[in-house]
């Protein structure tokens, strides 16, 4: 087995503290298993089971959960970030989470490390928006705004599916089956499912959906055209960060200044010949900005490392 084919594959399970996507996943497992565990408690303190049903809903749960009105929204105005984050039960998670799998890792495979988080609150935040309006505006609706709430990070998955949809409408998944399906296929028939299942049970959530669906759409337009809105949130993340380093560059001083001349160790220098030090800063690249960033030098010598079995 060559080298590419040994070591690229498992880059998604190395390095994990620097992988948006497991730390999306990490961070909405840890909510649903810290409010479970509250759950449990309001269980475990209170009957009967309908008394603590209705104490954690009324306690916890409304806290946690997007409102449809506008007045209890204006009350508590952090249910627009807690309510993407937030699963109601095992399966509602365990499904969330598979699809966020599956369409996150095409992603991240396609533009690598640094758009994930955010066309993810991108998505979660129109799905929020067009969810609310659709209370506001729709006759049908208007009845149950009162008693309407949305919780899960459908909308935010969506808006990932559809970005990744966007920019390789042909990558395809199962490739067992025949070549494999492309995936604007699937997207195709999960929009189609949200449109035909409004009427139903849950037709706030399917509008968020798309609301979801809408700014993957958005983000991938303007990026094609020079705008990247991943931009400003990477680089707050990175401030915030920075707050906390002492190792950052003093103010009024370059990076270069700062670091690189007063580097301890050698900067890396170009030879002509392989190296593992060198493969894996491609590999690096690779996960960091996606494939398709790749120099045509560091594309041949991914293609040599691959032949010689470096």
């Amino acid at each position: 087995m060559s080298y590419y084919e040994k070591k690229y594959p498992s880059r998604l399970f190395q390095k994990q503290e620097g992988n948006a996507l497991v730390m999306l996943i990490t961070i909405n497992l840890v909510i649903f298993v810290l409010f479970a565990l509250v759950n449990a408690f309001y269980f475990f303190s209170y009957s009967p089971k309908a008394l603590a049903v209705a104490k954690f809903t009324a306690e916890v749960y409304n806290n946690l959960a997007l409102p449809a009105s506008l007045h209890e929204i204006s009350q508590k105005p952090w249910t627009i970030i807690t309510h993407m984050f937030y699963h109601y039960s095992a399966w509602h998670i365990i499904g969330n989470m598979l699809s966020l799998w599956a369409f996150g890792f095409i992603m991240q495979d396609l533009t690598g490390n640094r758009k994930i988080i955010p066309v993810f609150i991108y998505g979660a935040l129109t799905g929020a928006f067009f969810y609310v309006l659709s209370y506001q505006v729709i006759p049908s609706f208007k009845q149950v705004a009162d008693i309407s709430n949305a919780v899960g990070a459908s909308a935010g998955i969506m808006g990932i599916a559809i970005a990744a949809t966007m920019i390789s409408p042909g990558y395809r998944i199962f490739p067992m089956l025949s070549g494999g399906i492309p995936l604007w296929i699937l997207t195709m028939i999960l929009i189609v499912i949200d449109v035909a299942t409004i009427p139903g049970n849950n037709p706030g959530g399917h509008i968020a959906h798309l609301g979801g669906a809408f700014a993957g759409f958005m983000f991938v337009y303007f990026l094609r055209r020079g705008h990247d809105g991943s931009d400003w949130m990477n680089h707050f993340y990175e401030w915030v960060n920075n707050l906390f380093n002492p190792d950052k560059p003093s103010r009024g001083r370059s990076v270069r200044e700062q670091s690189f001349y007063n580097s301890k160790t050698r900067p890396f220098t170009k030879t002509p010949n392989l190296s593992q030090q060198r493969i894996d800063e491609i590999l690096d690249k690779i996960n960091q900005k996606g494939y398709g960033h790749l120099t045509e030098e560091e594309k041949e010598m991914l293609k040599r490392a691959s032949q010689e079995d470096l």
